[in-house]
């Protein structure tokens, strides 16, 4: 009975967390529909109206701010929060912390309910985990797709250039004209420009939000030409030709590699399952094999190699284009 309420409370936390995620799901979409619907009836109202809609808009209220203010102070909090930023997605620092405590909680008691006792630590473990990997793979994402929008970009660019329009000009009308991720990151390039940062500012912190080798080459390319002048447009048509290619390339890449990233994510579930089938084949037989130090250090070592496996694969399907 005791094993059954654990598994009971711990599928209820993690239904609970479920809900609560798509509840703010449902809101944020709600207020981006509404938003859309009042850009597209005309124009905006004055800005005490706007702030008051704002207010009223579902969505908008941000939750555990409490909790938000006190990691903000903290280094890991303001790491998390460019982190955040980089990922593009509408979560405060706060908001981020409280969902991933309510994941660690929730597998920790149902790995102690299905599973054994031993494994609530190390699905704890693997939920803090995979918030980090989640993050990360979010940012990977957000930059892939940013990559695949810089040919267009620097096509906008140099068509802007060669209209005689300034480089902060050209800069802020690439941004109107893109969609996300390069319509936002433009935007606030352009937002930062107006304030009185330099040029190589605004742009040197969008590379270091969104690391790759072709903005890199972009930015350099964009610093130089507003530093020293010359033949910007001819270099960013260039430029534009090179990024076609190269994005091209990484396509065909991440395609021959699908196979091995596959394999990553597999392996490790099958010793999931694995100890699934063995716990339902006979029952408490993972209790037994960890209440010794010696079965403890065994099952360690076996998660270990586990992990060291998933990391060499994905070495090896880690290749710099």
């Amino acid at each position: 009975m005791g094993d059954l309420s654990l598994l009971a409370t711990g599928l209820a936390l993690l239904a609970l967390v479920c809900a609560v995620a798509g509840l703010r799901l449902y809101a944020t979409g709600r207020a981006e529909r509404q938003a859309l619907i009042d850009r597209l009836a005309g124009p905006g109202p004055a800005p005490a109206d706007a702030a008051r809609s704002a207010a009223r808009q579902p969505g908008r209220r941000r939750r555990f701010d409490a909790l938000d203010r006190r990691l903000r102070e903290t280094e890991l909090g303001r790491r998390l929060r460019l982190k955040l930023q980089a990922t593009g997605l509408d979560l405060t620092v706060g908001e981020y912390a409280a969902y991933v405590l309510a994941t660690v909680a929730a597998l920790w008691l149902i790995g102690s309910a299905v599973l054994a006792p031993f494994f609530g630590p190390v699905f704890a473990a693997v939920a803090l985990w995979g918030g980090n990997l989640f993050l990360n793979w979010q940012r990977a994402r957000r930059t892939e797709k940013f990559i695949s929008q810089l040919p267009e970009l620097a096509r906008l660019i140099a068509n802007g250039t060669a209209a005689g329009l300034a480089m902060r000009t050209a800069l802020s009308m690439a941004a109107e004209e893109m969609e996300d991720p390069a319509g936002a990151e433009l935007a606030n390039v352009a937002n930062q420009l107006a304030v009185g940062r330099s040029l190589e500012e605004a742009l040197g912190e969008l590379g270091a939000r969104l690391p790759s080798r072709e903005l890199t080459v972009l930015v350099t390319t964009l610093v130089l030409a507003n530093r020293a002048g010359g033949t910007i447009v001819a270099s960013l048509r260039n430029l534009t030709t090179t990024l076609e290619e190269r994005k091209e390339t990484r396509r065909e890449v991440r395609t021959m590699l699908a196979e091995i990233n596959a394999t990553a994510v597999t392996v490790p579930l099958l010793g999931l399952g694995a100890l699934l089938m063995i716990n339902a084949m006979s029952p408490g037989a993972l209790g037994r094999v960890t209440g010794s130090a010696g079965g403890q250090i065994a099952m360690l070592v076996a998660l270990g190699l586990y992990v060291v496996g998933f990391i060499v694969v994905r070495r090896f399907g880690r290749i710099d284009v």
